[in-house]
């Protein structure tokens, strides 16, 4: 399995000759990976998750593509039928021959009087975790964690608290794409001591490069 970081929160999972984009959203360069996905995997609808004319774009040239997604986002796709998939938090299915558990069901709070959206996390093959725009935490082992780094509902103490939480084998920064080089840098200071406290590598991978998830 290979792990390829095409922006922002945006990912693409490669196996053998199979390949699944998860959340294609604007900050992120998926046009070229959505063109030759065999799947679409989106937790949420924000808009750096989740960009409706591109993946539409990518569905309207390639009638073999799908998607599996959350309620809200499901719903803004409902004209394309069953080619749009709602789950939610207990699902398993299986998605372009990867075997993929839904987790959680809302995202973080962004306003202390508005209730928070629905956010699904998806873990492919029992070895990577994207978690969308929330810290949940799976019921099972997590080998590889797409850790958001950054974000305006995030502080540095919950990325601290999150991955002792989940205790990943190892994790990668995603949801980084509002950062200058100068908060660059002091969020991967920080990831590099989340990961020395739990005797792990926890890095930052820049978008374009890929890495091959054997076992850590």
């Amino acid at each position: 399995m290979r792990l390829t970081k095409l922006g922002h929160a945006c990912v693409q999972i490669s196996k053998d000759d199979r390949s699944v984009v998860i959340d294609p959203g604007t900050f992120s360069e998926a046009s070229a990976a959505l063109a030759t996905a065999d799947a679409v995997l989106v937790t949420h609808e924000h808009f750096d998750h989740f960009d409706a004319d591109t993946l539409r774009a990518a569905m309207a040239e390639r009638p073999s593509l799908e998607v599996w997604t959350s309620r809200v986002v499901a719903e803004s796709l409902a004209d394309l039928g069953g080619r749009v998939h709602q789950v939610g938090h207990g699902d398993a299915v299986t998605v372009a021959g990867f075997e993929v558990h839904v987790y959680g069901e809302d995202h973080e709070i962004m306003h202390p009087d508005m209730p928070p959206i629905p956010n699904v996390g998806f873990m492919l093959d029992g070895e990577l975790f994207h978690p969308g725009d929330a810290l949940t935490v799976p019921s099972e082992p997590v080998p590889t964690l797409c850790l958001p780094g950054n974000a305006p509902w995030m502080k540095a103490v919950d990325l601290y608290q999150y991955t002792r939480a989940v205790n990943p084998g190892r994790a990668f920064a995603i949801h980084d794409g509002l950062l200058n080089d100068i908060g660059l840098s002091v969020m991967e200071r920080v990831l590099t001591g989340a990961g020395k406290e739990l005797g792990k590598e926890f890095t930052r991978i820049a978008p374009g490069s890929t890495v091959d998830l054997a076992q850590p």
